[in-house]
């Protein structure tokens, strides 16, 4: 399954469904529902502009899911700007151009301790270790797949 890295405490934003634009410098052809991994780094100025602990979020493993539905591409800091309560960002229009539309997030019961990557890469649930992680997760998306398509 593809997974993301964010940076904390945007992919605590994003589980919790208030971040529902990711920024980014490039563009995907990607669709579809992805892991989000949250990231080692955490932005401690975002941290207290956002009013959230920088020791309460949880760095370097996946703690969710989310849909990648559509990229918005911004032509100008007037158009980033306008967006500014979906994405959250301080930055400005020369850093980030994409905007990535997520719906439907779901945070994982279990953090899986994971390293990130650049852009999307392949998360293999064999690589982990931890037995009952890979049984959590497996039972998990059975679940979903059986209330949602039946």
């Amino acid at each position: 399954m593809k997974c993301l890295s964010v940076c904390q405490p945007f992919a605590e934003l994003i589980i919790e469904g208030k971040k529902t634009i990711e920024l980014r410098k490039w563009n995907t052809k990607f669709r579809g529902e992805f892991l989000v991994h949250a990231a080692k780094k955490i932005l401690k100025e975002d941290c207290k502009r956002m009013k959230i602990s920088s020791k309460t979020v949880t760095t370097g493993a996946i703690i969710g899911k989310v849909n990648l539905v559509d990229v918005k591409k911004y032509e100008s800091d007037k158009e980033l700007k306008a967006d500014k309560t979906k994405h959250f960002s301080s930055t400005d229009f020369s850093k980030n151009k994409y905007g990535f539309i997520l719906e439907k997030p779901k945070k994982l019961r279990v953090p899986i301790e994971y390293s990130g990557k650049l852009n999307f890469f392949e998360f293999h649930p064999d690589e982990t270790n931890n037995t009952d992680i890979k049984i959590d997760l497996f039972e998990e998306e059975h679940r979903y797949m059986w209330i949602n398509h039946h």
